[in-house]
């Protein structure tokens, strides 16, 4: 029963409204009326607006009209996914009580309205708010005395990490992990908008007690019952500080309902390549320019079946590892499944049938999941063992995962056995236990189902044991179920009282009823709902169960991500001929063949030509291995670059990489300086922003990082451009002594090859064909000797008075040069550029005469030529041509 919306002039439910609603200021207030939750006042003004509805007034408050909106309960996830991408924070008042108990206390009294939850970008899990292949952090940053550290947890999917995290560090990492929402206390809430916001996040302040490092220490304790954290690492207090404030706010937003979080693991700042915001953008890892997964390297290399699986290929490819015997390890299993097709295949049709049991799980921890998070863990485990007879005894990292996913018949015994094959989405609507599996309930359902043969079948027996063909069971709305004989047959039944109770006597009949009798009725009449009530309780039993081994099934599918991310790249080695690298200690960066893995897929989707395959060859010995790229714009420089940096990244990934051959020495840090943008937010031009992104290159790269830089110096004045980018190259040879790719439009610059040991030229050659210029995308060692730009502008349409005049200005400076290196201002005087009338029309090029084949063709109508005729003239036109 809900309450009537006309009640909303009563004081005693609004005064219960502004009370709850004052505890949660910042946030709507989902305030649950019956089948809906109601906003009112600004809540509803705002709401409606973000989500579109209508927004209406009903009753008044304090003598003025309440601004009033509401969404149906079965609708509110959808509501609840639009308000938070809007950036709105919500909180949920339930009902905590039935209407009818509330009016046991007095018509006026109020049901009882609880808030059960905050849901807030970093806290969501339910599916519907969720990207199944996309992990949803909550992060939080702290910083005690010297110390800082970043936390981070996915309550989705229960996996929680930390790491040490000084200030300059947070940006790169949070742009690593793209988290939803970053806590941060208030004493630094300023320092850290600019840097949360750059990560696309949303920030959260919370008090200084919540990141109190001692109190932090005794809330996780508590939280994973343990009396010390030394079994899960050795933790300072910035890291105490940063993982306590995550579990405060999580017992704030989910109400004493803590998701169940795994052991926290320790990460190293040195266990990943490091790679900075820029670079992430620049190279589209897990996000395309558009801001979705389109274009992006994980959209060209994703065939993970499963979104576990996806989930950790992102990770994998957000921070490529530097530890030599995880990447080699991975490798090996990779090579494995390549080597294996029909064990490969194998696995991935099992995999496909493995549902999300890490976010199963954790729904069933937060007391939000249903039979079918228990179906998906009995589906998930179930596919576990299969799988693990197919890998056991195989490499390494396969084995290892196999020992993960046995060891589950009990629990796979027990839900097999509790659940129907689809059972429904919520455990409110019932029938999702088996028949046979609780005798009580198959009882209660067939009185519920079949109630009418239950009573046929007693009114039988009652028949055998007073022989009276005539009694009836019957039933009407006062007395309920009864017996009914005729007068004749009074005595008879009065002669057994300890079996039959006298209940009526009318015209001709007699009415009894007996002990089991009223027992059936009441058993039947609330059958029902007893029905349910016993699924419920079987429920949590199950839920209980499960999360009882909660540890194992997280392992479980664990290993099921695992075995789908090595069979996934596999897959991709396998169809798209990519190699495995050799991964080592040396600084050599050798790779032959190299392919961009998102262009050549673009390229094939549009049924273009094939890609032109580069080698690359970075050997650095006593000296750095640094290659001064030049060529003209559109001839593939940009792509050379960023296909070199993607396979040093794929390589360390544990992945096969596109290419012939490959060696990559292990890559510390990945830098680059691709593109050009300004940041009109920060007031920040092109150039700047490209200055402050190289000099973060210049004063952090080590002598085991790979740097590529395009086009350094172009967004100011041509000297200032070029004494820029000549020093930049200086300052990587000389004090970085790193690896690194240069391209360059200044040509004067690859006089450095013979200056710099360890500096090589390198061009992406081109073909000028009748004014034309034809892009090869081959790279040659070697220097550019023309930049080509006026066939590109041509290229690029702009009118051919700009060209022709180009042309003009051109040659004369080029002329000056040659002539004792005039400065360019002294050709104004004879180049009139400022003039206010319009070029001259540039002079008609003599079109060339028609050659004999084309006159020829002219005159052929290949509609009306017959096959012979065709083939004549085909002739005809070859005898034509010159020799």
């Amino acid at each position: 029963m809900s309450e009537d919306h006309s009640i909303l002039a009563v004081t005693p439910m609004m005064a219960q409204y502004l009370e709850i609603k004052a505890e949660h200021p910042d946030a709507l207030l989902f305030y649950r009326m019956g089948d809906f939750y109601e906003m009112f006042f600004d809540d509803a003004v705002l709401a409606s607006e973000a989500l579109d509805i209508a927004l209406t007034k009903r009753g008044t408050h304090l003598g003025e009209p309440i601004q009033m909106c509401g969404v149906p309960i079965h609708a509110a996830e959808g509501y609840l996914l639009t308000l938070i991408r809007k950036g709105f924070r919500v909180a949920i008042a339930e009902q905590m009580e039935d209407p009818a108990e509330a009016k046991k206390r007095g018509s006026k009294s109020v049901v009882r309205r609880e808030v059960v939850r905050l849901v807030t970008p970093g806290t969501l899990t339910e599916d519907a708010l969720l990207e199944a292949r996309r992990h949803n952090y909550l992060a939080a940053w702290a910083e005690v005395r010297e110390g800082a550290a970043l936390a981070w947890a996915d309550i989705s999917t229960g996996e929680m990490r930390v790491m040490p995290c000084p200030l300059v560090r947070l940006g790169p990492e949070l742009a690593r992990l793209a988290p939803r929402e970053v806590l941060v206390s208030e004493a630094h809430e300023r320092a850290l908008d600019g840097v949360v916001a750059e990560a696309g996040a949303a920030m959260t302040t919370l008090s200084r007690g919540s990141f109190d490092s001692s109190g932090a220490d005794k809330r996780l304790c508590a939280l994973w019952g343990v009396g010390t954290l030394e079994a899960f690492g050795s933790f300072e207090r910035a890291e105490l500080s940063a993982m306590g404030a995550l579990v405060d706010y999580l017992e704030l937003t989910q109400r004493g309902r803590l998701p169940l979080l795994r052991a926290p693991v320790k990460e190293s700042a040195l266990g990943a390549m490091q790679i900075d915001a820029a670079t992430r953008r620049n190279l589209e890892i897990v996000q395309g320019m558009s801001g979705g997964r389109d274009g992006s390297l994980l959209a060209a290399v994703d065939r993970t079946v499963t979104a576990g699986g996806a989930r950790l290929l992102e990770r994998r490819l957000a921070a490529p590892s530097r530890d030599l015997g995880v990447i080699r390890g991975r490798l090996e299993a990779v090579r494995s499944l390549v080597e294996a097709p029909g064990l490969r295949e194998r696995l991935r049709d099992g995999l496909r049938r493995v549902p999300d049991m890490d976010r199963a799980l954790s729904r069933l921890a937060l007391e939000r999941g249903g039979p079918r998070d228990l179906a998906a863990v009995r589906a998930g485990l179930e596919q576990a063992g299969r799988i693990a007879a197919e890998v056991a005894g195989s490499v390494a990292v396969l084995d290892e995962a196999a020992a993960a996913l046995v060891g589950h018949d009990a629990l796979v015994a027990l839900l097999d056995a509790a659940l129907v094959a689809e059972p429904p989405l919520l455990a409110r609507d019932g029938g999702f236990i088996a028949a046979g599996y609780d005798a009580e309930l198959d009882e209660t359902r067939a009185l519920r189902d079949e109630g009418r043969g239950v009573i046929a079948r007693m009114q039988g027996e009652f028949v055998e044991l007073t022989a009276i063909a005539s009694l009836k069971i019957k039933h009407n709305n006062v007395l309920g179920y009864f017996i009914e004989v005729t007068a004749t047959h009074e005595d008879k039944m009065r002669s057994m009282p300890e079996t039959f109770i006298h209940r009526q006597t009318t015209a001709g009949q007699v009415r009894f009823t007996t002990v089991k009798l009223s027992e059936l009725e009441t058993r039947i009449l609330n059958a029902g709902n007893h029905a349910l009530e016993i699924e419920r309780r079987l429920f949590e039993t199950l839920r209980a169960a499960v999360l009882e081994r909660a540890g194992a099934v997280g392992a479980a599918a664990r290993a099921l991500a695992e075995v789908d991310v090595t069979a996934a790249l596999a897959d991709l080695a396998a169809a798209e001929g990519w190699v495995e690298p050799v991964v080592d200690e040396s600084r050599a960066f050798d790779v032959a063949g190299g392919r961009h893995p998102v262009v050549e897929r673009a390229l094939r989707r549009q049924g273009a030509g094939p890609f032109v395959a580069n080698d690359c060859a970075l050997t650095p010995g006593e000296t750095p291995a640094i290659w001064l790229l030049t060529g003209p714009n559109m001839a593939g420089k940009s792509t050379f670059l960023r296909q070199n940096a993607l396979i040093a990244l794929l390589a360390q990934s544990g992945s096969f990489v596109p290419a012939s051959r490959a060696r990559v020495g292990l890559v510390s840090q990945l830098f680059s300086r691709v593109g050009a943008s300004d940041d009109l937010a920060r007031g920040r031009s092109t150039f700047m922003v490209e200055m402050v992104e190289t000099a973060a290159i210049l004063n952090q790269a080590d002598d085991r990082a790979l740097v590529i830089l395009d086009e350094i110096g172009r967004g100011t004045a041509t000297y200032d451009g070029l004494s820029i980018a000549w020093a930049v190259l200086e300052h990587l040879h000389g004090v970085n002594r790193c690896r690194a790719l240069f391209a360059t439009h200044y040509h004067e610059m690859t006089a450095l090859a013979g200056k710099l040991d360890g500096v090589e030229n390198a061009t992406v050659a081109v073909k000028e064909w009748e004014g034309e210029v034809i892009f090869l995308h081959e790279v040659r060692k070697g220097a550019a000797d023309r930049s080509y730009g006026v066939q590109v502008a041509r290229l690029a349409g702009l009118p051919m008075a700009v060209i022709e005049r180009a042309r003009v200005v051109l040659e004369a400076l080029e002329s000056g040069e040659r002539q004792g290196g005039a400065r360019p201002s002294a050709l104004v005087d004879d180049l009139p550029l400022f003039r206010v009338a319009p070029a001259a029309p540039p002079v008609a090029v003599k079109a060339a005469r028609p050659s004999e084949v084309e006159a020829r063709l002219k005159g052929v109508h290949p509609d009306e030529l017959t096959p012979r005729e065709a083939l004549e003239l085909l002739y005809e036109l070859r005898g034509l041509m010159p020799e």
